[in-house]
Formats: structure tokens, sequence, C-alpha cells
């Protein structure tokens, strides 16, 4: 069932509270504290997405554990409940951070309609920290492109296995696509309403990975000059993926293991224990059984993140996409409403490259190749690739001479197998065996 959203209600005033918490439990997960200190308690322990504070309690009011709740949960909002809501007290809570004030005696209906309000926001401020963060990766569209086989049985088993909550990992070349599996894994989720945070694990100091990812406390280090919530708890609800977690330091291992297994976590300089529900989805293009056998990735950690693995292939490997894909990024990359368009020669080029560098290579050609050529055609020449991957193209051949050359790429291009290169070539099977025994080819 979908991640249900978590309120706090923090009020002295034990009937209507309770009375309160029957109405909202249909709809969400309800915790109580009668008072101001029971409250704060209660946020330290867990992380809710909405609180219902009353302004008037014994021991610690309102007003305290708002400014807690400010310092330490930046992301939850609060809606203020009160007798005695005036102008005054609504101007004072939304300085201190309030989303809304409501007056007593409450209408439910109002109350219910206000908490949505409340989500909506807490979303809206998600979506904005996490696009700040994350200007420097792709963003956008996360249409996967592609309709050979190999691909579709990736894409198949991403889909069966999205339902659940279990730990996945994603395996494959860099650049082949592992993010735009796990943005499907998300998507097809019971859990797509919530975020979807990446986190690149190589691209963050091992000294600051641990920070980022569990949040720290003020004055934990040399500039920490407020507490701050980590992408664990921005992903509340959501899914987590952690793009080459092969590279997480030893030092910050153990701690995600910890994490995986119970779902708990500190802060950095903390000692609260908090936990946060995520969805767990990690991609290497390293091949982590030897990390482990080397010493350098904990066999533990490796059995807990790869309860599922989903392996992505390299483009060498579903070369049958790649007219898709041309297409794809030549209307993606258009700096025209016209696209341009390759000749048959640049595509065949585009068709025997080995492409080292997956997908995300092919873009970059396409990108650089509409930059650079003239007009509305793009051909070999426009082509930035590795010299050592292509053959030269000779101007003239025999129709028999280009025929053969042909067949023995397509071959070479499925490793020998006749019945895959014979379905790229529109041909039978037969019709290959005979062509390959009129020309003389030679299969390995």
């Amino acid at each position: 069932m979908p991640q249900r959203y978590k309120i706090l209600i923090v009020d002295d005033e034990a009937a209507t509270t309770t009375l309160l918490k029957e109405e909202l439990e249909a709809h969400y997960d309800v915790d109580l504290a009668f008072d101001g200190a029971e409250g704060i308690n209660a946020i330290q322990k867990t992380l809710y997405d909405v609180v219902l504070l009353d302004m008037r309690m014994p021991r610690v009011g309102g007003t305290e554990v708002l400014k807690f709740i400010r310092e330490q949960s930046p992301s939850c909002q609060v809606i203020i409940l009160s007798q005695f809501a005036d102008l005054k007290m609504a101007v004072e809570s939304a300085k201190l951070g309030a989303y809304e004030v409501l007056a007593k005696p409450f209408d439910i209906d109002q109350i219910e309609q206000t908490i949505q309000r409340a989500l909506e926001r807490k979303k809206l401020s998600i979506d904005n920290k996490l696009l700040k963060s994350e200007l420097t990766r792709k963003s956008g569209e996360f249409e996967i492109i592609g309709q050979c086989k190999t691909l579709q049985q990736v894409v198949d088993s991403a889909q069966r296995v999205a339902q659940s909550d279990s730990i996945i990992l994603i395996q494959g070349p860099s650049g082949s696509g592992k993010e735009l599996i796990a943005h499907l894994i998300h998507d097809a989720s019971l859990r797509n309403d919530r975020p979807f945070v990446p986190v690149n694990c190589s691209s963050i100091p091992d000294a600051l990975l641990e920070s980022e990812l569990f949040g720290h406390e003020k004055g934990a280090f040399t500039n920490a000059y407020t507490a701050k919530p980590g992408l664990v708890e921005v992903a509340n609800g959501g899914t987590l993926f952690l793009d080459e977690v092969g590279d997480i330091s030893p030092v910050v291992q153990p701690k995600l293991l910890r994490f995986l297994e119970t779902g708990d976590f500190r802060r950095v300089g903390g000692t609260n224990e908090l936990r946060a529900d995520v969805r767990v989805v990690s991609a290497t293009n390293k091949n982590l059984q030897e990390e482990a056998r080397a010493g350098r990735f904990r066999e533990d950690l490796l059995y807990r993140l790869n309860v599922i693995t989903i392996r992505v292939p390299p483009l060498k490997d579903h070369r049958e996409d790649i007219p898709l894909l041309v297409e794809h990024f030549l209307k993606k990359n258009a700096r025209s409403k016209q696209p341009k368009h390759l000749t048959e020669r640049a595509l065949h080029v585009l068709m025997m490259y080995d492409w080292p560098g997956n997908v995300r290579e092919l873009e970059h050609v396409i990108e650089g190749a509409i930059i650079l050529s003239q007009g509305d055609v793009i051909d070999i020449a426009d082509l930035h690739l590795n010299d050592r991957d292509v053959e030269p193209q000779p101007e003239s051949l025999t129709l028999e001479a280009t025929e053969k050359i042909h067949i023995q790429k397509v071959l070479k291009m499925f490793n020998g197998n006749r019945k895959r290169s014979a379905e790229a070539l529109n041909i039978s099977e037969k019709g290959l065996y005979l062509k390959i025994k009129e020309y003389g080819i030679v299969v390995d």
C-alpha cells in the first residue's frame, strides 16, 4: 500500500487531541504528545511530515517546540491550533516558520484541507532542494528508448520488482542508463508520489558523504553553524538512489549497512536515533564481488545491497536500438524546429562503433555533430569518434564486396550469432548461411 504520511499532534487537551487523532487515522499515521517536552522528544526520534501544535501548554510552550522543529527538522510543516489565534500570533508564528494558524474550536474538514496544502508545500520544498543540488546532473525526461529484446527484458524485470520494497542493485557500465532504470522502478512503485533522491557517491568526498547522507547537528564540525537534515531524511517515504555505490569508502560502509538493516541512523555529531522509511536502489559499474574479495567492499554490505540484481547491457549488446536513440537525440538537441538527419553511411559508422561510453557517449557524439555540421545533413566527417574503433570507409566498392563487408560486420556485432545476425539483416538463417558460403566468410 502507498506510504502514509506521519503526523504528530502536540496539545495538552487530551479529549480534543484524542478525538482529532481518531478522525485523521483513516488517512495518516498519527502520534500524540500532551505537552511541549513530550513533543520535542517525539520529534527527536521520528521524522514527521506535519505537526499540529498548540501554543499554550505546561512545561514547554508551543513557541519553543516550533523553534526546535525549524532547527532540527526544517522540512516538517507546522500548523498552529490555538484558542487565542489572532493576527499577532499569525505573524509571529509565520516568522518562526509555521505554515498556518487555525483557531479553536476547529472544523475537521478545514484541518484536513490545511494538512493537504501543507504536504504539497513540503513536497515543493523538497523538489526545490533536489533541484538546487542536482544542477550538475541531467534532469527532465526519463524515457527509456529501445525496442530490442535485450533491453526490454531489463525493463520488464524493473517493472516486476518495482511493487516490492526490496533493495535493488543495478549493475552496468558507465553511461548505459542505470539511473533511468532506477527512475522507472520508483515511478512504477507505490512510493511514486514521494521523493526520488539521487546521491552520486563517487562525486562527494569521503569526509562529506556521511554528512550528506545522514545530516549533521549544529557544531558537529567547523562551519556547521546550523543543523542540516541528510538526504536520507529528504527521501523519507520515497526512494534513495545510491549511484556508484561501489565508490563508498570503508569508513561509511558500516554506517550504511546499519541503516539498511534497521532504518535507524544518527546525524553526524548527534546522539539521538532517527528512523527513515526509504526504499534503497543502488547502482555500480564495478564488480562488487571482486571488490569484496580484494577487501575494498564489505561482503555483508554487498549481500544486503544485491537482494535483487538488475543488469543493464552495454550499448554494443543492443545496437539495434541505435537508430531509435539517434533519432531521439537529434530531436532532443535540435537547435531549430526541424531536426537534422544522418546520411546512411554516417548511421552505418555509428552502428559499427563499439561505444565504450555507451548511450551517454552516443548522445554527446550526436550533440557535437549537430553543432559542427553545416546544413541539415550530418555525415561521417561530422562524427567525432575514436578513430581506432572505426574502420575507414572506402570511397567505392562493388555491390558484392560491400555486401560481404556488411555481413562480416553484422556477424561480428552479434559475436557470430547467426539467428540474431539474420534478423538484423532481414534475411532468413538459410539465406545468411548461403551468403557466408558464397563469400567464404569465416565465422568465429
